[in-house]
């Protein structure tokens, strides 16, 4: 997978992420879950376009452990609605549960080859 084809991943999963909280139920749960998920889930697709204009291998490094961080994020407070039954999509909640899933194996590997690379 290319640079612009992750790019393209991440931004069709903050937008996912968008309408999917959009479904949560509208009460104080659904509401703070709601925001939550939308700025954790919309922060890799940002991030990884700083990791491209890294200043070094180090802060390539750090801007997708940022990334990783936020899928990570995304990724149990996803569980966390599905557990809560904060949204009636299910369909959606599993699609966006499985990407982040494949997401997060991506920036695992990519970090990891980073780091091989440093040495």
């Amino acid at each position: 997978m290319n640079k612009q084809e992750l790019e393209n991943r991440l931004i069709d999963f903050a937008a996912t992420i968008i309408i999917l909280a959009n479904k949560f139920e509208k009460n104080y749960a659904g509401n703070h879950l709601a925001g939550q998920i939308i700025r954790s889930g919309t922060s890799p697709a940002l991030n990884y376009g700083e990791a491209q204009s890294a200043e070094s291998t180090k802060d390539f490094i750090h801007k997708m452990g940022v990334c990783l961080k936020e899928l990570r994020e995304t990724f149990v407070c996803l569980k966390v609605i599905e557990k809560a039954n904060l949204v009636s999509d299910l369909k959606s909640l599993l699609i966006a549960k499985e990407e982040a899933n494949e997401l997060i194996s991506i920036f695992v590997s990519s970090i990891k080859t980073a780091k091989s690379n440093l040495k």
